[in-house]
């Protein structure tokens, strides 16, 4: 009885002190609750203070009919557009989207995904890239970039699709399926904004290196809406590291809000469940490759030849990670990209039990900063976030595993062969910049 006004009083102070200071934030009482069930220490202490942890999250449950048709209902927490937080490597996931479908609507026989590219230099900042030994013919290609920016979110991967779709491109794609508050300014390197206008020339080649398809240099014109200020912090650490004692300004960066980051990775798993005018034009054989390369290991793929052990199985699975949780449970895969910044730690997975015939979609953010200053690398990913985002992850996890169904779902569509690593000479990658 004891235990059980605990909760009740744990469930009340959450709800209603997330109801009277802000009247903005969406939160459902299912998921309320479900929050006081876990009293591990550093979870309830980040779920009684969302505004210090700028916490959102999305939980969605998935329910099938005897046709196996999926239905889908969103529980939200704290949710609210306005609440920035840096996307980070989440991007990389639009970026991918992207990247597949311009080669989808350039119509030129013979480009496709694995086709060699080759990228040049024509404005200030821009780097050149003609050779990449990590894949298997030693050349960049749009798969391997993919690949790459989903197994251990490789930076450069993402700053390279970044410059094949093009910025105007990218915002201009997205803003039209249906994501307006969403906005892509700039790679992953120090470039000034006007740099970031600027993507390089690329080009294609055939196996004996004559010319498929050359694309110019492009330039962005249009002007982004930077209506709405958005400064993190009491302080931050300059490029020269001095310490500049105001909040960090993030008006200008990039942007992706967590129910849209949700929605596209439901509109990849499953197209059908979002309006038509929300997906991304791949074909089949794309949705597998995104399907394979969202939840494949890095240790089991053999281009790039990742180092297993610093790179484990739920490296990029923040749901399933924590400092003593390297794997997945039996029968586990998460279908997931995720992001870390100055602070933040963002995911958005789908998950499936192939064991226990269980799947749902659990998307979340949190800020993880107690003295405020940003660049000083001194964040709580550790002793915090991942602790956390884990705790999170059993506990809906374990609901899942618990809740009823009227029909048990088909995920044969979601079974994957995966690679086995080959055994050879090639060293294994370490340290990838992401």
């Amino acid at each position: 009885m004891r235990k059980l006004f605990r909760h009740c009083f744990i469930f009340l102070f959450v709800f209603l002190s997330i109801s009277v200071a802000h009247s903005q934030p969406k939160t459902h009482v299912l998921m309320a609750q479900l929050l006081t069930e876990n009293q591990h220490t550093v979870f309830q202490d980040v779920v009684r203070h969302p505004e210090k942890y700028r916490l959102q999250i999305i939980y969605t449950q998935i329910d099938r009919d005897k046709n196996n048709k999926p239905s889908f209902k969103n529980y939200y927490f704290n949710l609210d557009s306005h609440i920035y937080f840096n996307p980070a490597s989440i991007v990389k996931l639009p970026l991918a989207l992207l990247s597949l479908e311009k080669i989808n609507n350039l119509k030129i026989n013979g480009l496709d995904r694995f086709m060699s590219m080759q990228f040049d230099s024509a404005f200030s900042g821009q780097t050149k890239e003609w050779k990449d030994e990590t894949s298997p013919n030693g050349f960049p290609s749009i798969a391997h970039f993919i690949k790459k920016a989903f197994l251990v979110s490789d930076n450069d991967a993402y700053s390279r699709m970044y410059e094949f779709v093009g910025q105007q491109a990218i915002n201009r794609a997205l803003h039209a399926k249906g994501y307006p508050d969403t906005r892509i300014t700039h790679r992953f390197v120090r470039m000034t904004p006007e740099e970031n206008r600027h993507t390089n020339p690329v080009r294609f080649i055939r196996e004996d290196g004559s010319l498929l398809y050359a694309q110019p240099a492009a330039y962005n014109p249009e002007p982004f809406d930077f209506s709405r200020i958005a400064k993190v912090g009491k302080g931050y650490m300059n490029a020269k590291d001095s310490l500049i004692n105001e909040p960090i300004d993030f008006t200008t960066r990039n942007k992706l809000p967590l129910e849209a980051f949700q929605q596209m990775l439901q509109s990849v798993m499953f197209p059908l469940s979002v309006p038509a005018k929300q997906r991304f034009e791949l074909t089949k054989e794309d949705y597998k490759f995104l399907y394979q390369y969202l939840s494949q290991f890095p240790g089991e793929t053999n281009y790039p030849k990742y180092d297993g052990n610093q790179y484990y199985d739920s490296y990029v699975k923040f749901f399933f990670q924590d400092s003593t949780h390297h794997q997945l449970p039996e029968g586990v895969r998460v279908f997931n990209k995720v992001g870390w910044a100055y602070g933040f730690l963002t995911d958005a997975s789908y998950v499936v039990d192939f064991k226990n015939k269980v799947e749902y979609m659990l998307s979340a953010t949190v800020y993880v900063n107690s003295d405020g200053i940003l660049n000083d690398n001194k964040y709580e990913y550790e002793s915090v976030g991942h602790p956390f985002l884990y705790q999170l992850g059993q506990t809906i996890y374990q609901h899942e595993l618990a809740r009823k169904r009227a029909y048990r779902p088909n995920l044969s569509r979601f079974k994957i062969t995966y690679e086995k690593r080959m055994k050879d000479t090639r060293p294994v990658i370490k340290d990838v910049d992401n």
